[in-house]
């Protein structure tokens, strides 16, 4: 029988990873950078949708891949209106959702016209994509926000949170299914999910400044302070949204995004940026607790997982004030890559549903 030949793309902000699968075994993998001036050049993420086409194009005329050999090309999903987890056909309204930007304008979404494109000129093969950035399975309890014009939806890198979750449950031998987890994504945003059954019953919306400060992000900030500043004249809209995320955290105190730097003033004595750091570690703790009453106290493991989780400083400072909860698991890295391989491979054998997108649905 031959085998399923998948093509995963997954877009960075300068970089697309590309691999190669036959069934689940991966034949072939790269990173491919993209130079930064070309990247400055667009005006908009959707207009880097050739050149990244172009770069895909090339490598698989490098290793001799034939498109029409294909039998999916799946991608990391984009930013649509909110769905519940699993494995989705790329269908012309998830499409043309990513592109209008209605629900936020990110890299990731470049990769879903790529996908869909190259299927498209292909024989037979399926644009396909699994847990996309806007999957929201919180509990009906969870959406509350105290505002009844506001209600409270989920924005975290699901992909590699169920990813790594799903993978610590593999290791331990167990269901994914079965574990009760606190999944901390320390990535450029800091994601604390609480997981059951499945699903992530919990998580904050990331892209609106909810949960811990991170990178360039602001934290889930006193709301009357955030209404004046508002008000005060100094921002318009545009601006506002661009200082709660892009402007703040790390950036706001410390001028600067890179980990590596800051440990290199924390290593020469500057307290100050100590005390940034210690604070972003102490405002995970805290949501961490948090998550912990949405399991009942029945935690499995707190995973901490991301880029970030190959920092001591940052994982330390946040074990000493939650490992009274449950085991700490540090899993740094990812394995979106992995995830997005095995949802298409599975849901290409009928062994999960291949969902179909589709406008207005309700997740939750």
């Amino acid at each position: 029988m031959n085998p399923i030949k998948i093509l995963v793309i997954n877009f960075g902000s300068t970089s697309t990873k590309i691999a190669y699968y036959e069934d689940q075994e991966c034949k072939i993998r790269d990173s491919l950078t993209h130079p930064v001036d070309k990247i400055k050049e667009c005006k908009s993420v959707n207009d880097q949708y050739a050149f990244r086409k172009e770069a895909i194009l090339d490598f698989m005329k490098e290793h001799n891949l034939n498109l029409d050999e294909l039998d999916s090309v799946t991608t990391r999903g984009g930013q649509t209106e909110r769905i519940v987890g699993g494995t989705y056909r790329i269908n012309e309204e998830m499409v043309e959702q990513v592109r209008s930007g209605e629900y936020g304008h990110h890299v990731c979404g470049v990769g879903v016209l790529v996908a869909y494109d190259l299927c498209k000129e292909s024989a037979h093969a399926v644009p396909l994509t699994t847990d996309t950035p806007t999957t929201d399975e919180m509990d009906p309890i969870a959406r509350y926000s105290g505002l009844k014009e506001i209600e409270r939806v989920s924005c975290v890198q699901a992909l590699n949170v169920k990813a790594m979750t799903r993978y610590y449950a593999e290791t331990h031998g167990k269901k994914f299914e079965e574990v009760r987890t606190v999944t901390v994504m320390l990535g450029g945003g800091i994601g604390v999910c609480a997981l059951r059954d499945g699903k992530m019953i919990d998580a904050p919306d990331g892209l609106e400044g909810e949960g811990p400060f991170s990178n360039n992000r602001c934290c889930t900030v006193p709301v009357g302070k955030l209404v004046k500043l508002c008000y005060s004249g100094q921002y318009t809209l545009e601006q506002m949204i661009r200082h709660i995320n892009g402007e703040a955290g790390l950036m706001a105190y410390l001028g600067t995004t890179d980990i590596r730097a800051i440990m290199k003033r924390i290593e020469a004595g500057d307290r100050y940026a100590e005390e940034v750091m210690e604070a972003m570690c102490y405002q995970t703790a805290k949501e961490i607790g948090a998550m912990a009453t949405v399991l009942e106290g029945k935690v499995d493991a707190i995973l901490l997982i991301g880029g970030m989780a190959n920092v001591p400083f940052i994982c330390e400072h946040i074990r000493k004030r939650v490992e009274f909860i449950a085991p700490v698991v540090i899993m740094p890295g990812e394995r979106e890559m992995e995830a997005l391989a095995e949802g298409s491979y599975k849901a290409l054998k009928g062994e999960i549903p291949m969902l179909e997108f589709e406008p207005d649905q309700k997740a939750g």
